[in-house]
């Protein structure tokens, strides 16, 4: 038996993304088919229910759902269900729980009783005997294979896909903007390794970082965020660009590392002006997006172009690299975060 080597299962997975993209896409008629069922019941409103980095792409889902499907959209308050007994009324709702492992008691709950009120219930996981699968009328697997690091990687990004195609197939689409991701992650992996090194070295020594994005890409930046804190350890925290401004951009100045999440299209065009200031402030900003070449940056980390509801899935890899860079920099361990366990026991 060999001794374990700091990082080393978060690396492999890191890699294992481009491959986990392709079988994905590969298998969209599975989960066309539970989008024919959502479609067939009409349902008028949806809700998203998941905790920590599910949460964030709960969150991408919900700008998927309002833009391409026009449909409003919610995130749940688990607690609503499990602490206060609340009781709604879900006739015509579709309930999606997103959970990498399916075993979460609050999600559990909140799907169990949602389907009990009328809810048409979906389950997004990457267990396929999970109890949250078991709950749910419908499920999606997103097939990401076993996650042995406690940080989410192939896991996260893997669901977004998985969100995107049942939403892209609830409209009616084809998956075409999905097709190619298998090929892009490559690319956008290879082709981010120099910028990342620079990057680890540039926050090497960073105690706080601010982390921020507007539209599809606020997810992203959300999910930075988490990665930072968990495997670094860093006070990570993030921002909607839009609430940047409205008080936080005082606290930014010289001492502050600034990663910026944009990509080509109307959040990133809103992005500009907010890192203008934020520049303008002193703060080290490093850019990450198919669109960090046109904004103030001091460090930019490049990520292929592609239809912007899909960007979120390519945005993030190389922001992994760097928490894993950072963690092993820093001299922690990224796969075994001090106090973290992979599946989180909440009600």
């Amino acid at each position: 038996m060999t001794d374990h080597q700091p990082g080393g299962h978060m690396a492999a997975e890191i890699a294992q993304q481009p491959k986990i993209f392709a079988d994905l896409v590969a298998r969209r008629d599975q989960i066309a088919a539970v989008a024919d069922v959502i479609r067939e019941r009409k349902p008028r409103f949806v809700l998203f229910g998941a905790r920590g980095s599910s949460d964030h792409a709960a969150l991408y889902a919900k700008y998927l759902t309002e833009v391409l499907l026009e449909l409003p959209a919610g995130l749940v308050s688990p607690s609503t269900t499990t602490l206060y007994g609340a009781q709604p009324d879900l006739r015509d709702v579709l309930l999606v729980s997103v959970s990498q492992s399916g075993g979460s008691p609050d999600l559990l709950e909140v799907t169990q009783s949602a389907r009990e009120r009328g809810a048409l219930t979906v389950a997004v996981t990457n267990t396929a005997s999970s109890p949250l699968n078991a709950a749910a009328e419908l499920s999606v697997d997103i097939g990401a294979g076993v996650e042995q690091a406690v940080a989410a990687t192939k896991t996260y990004s893997a669901t977004l896909l998985a969100l995107y195609l049942l939403v892209d197939a609830i409209r009616g689409g084809d998956g075409r903007a999905a097709a190619p991701l298998g090929d892009l992650a490559q690319s956008t992996l290879d082709g981010s390794v120099d910028a990342v090194s620079e990057a680890v070295q540039r926050y090497r020594f960073v105690d706080r970082v601010l982390t921020t994005g507007r539209g599809y890409s606020l997810p992203t930046a959300l999910e930075s965020a988490l990665k930072l804190a968990e495997t670094s350890y860093l006070a990570a925290r993030a921002y909607s660009g839009a609430d940047l401004l409205h008080g936080p951009v005082a606290a930014v100045d010289g001492e502050t590392a600034v990663l910026a999440v944009t990509s080509k299209g109307r959040g990133g065009d809103a992005l500009h002006d907010v890192l203008d200031v934020v520049h303008g402030r002193g703060a080290d900003v490093v850019a990450v997006g198919s669109a960090a070449s046109a904004v103030s940056a001091a460090l930019r980390i490049p990520v292929p172009e592609t239809p912007e509801e899909v960007a979120p899935i390519l945005e993030i890899l190389p922001v992994q690299r760097l928490a894993h860079g950072l963690a092993l920099a820093r001299g922690g361990d990224p796969d075994n975060p001090r106090g973290l366990k992979k599946v989180t026991q909440t009600r």
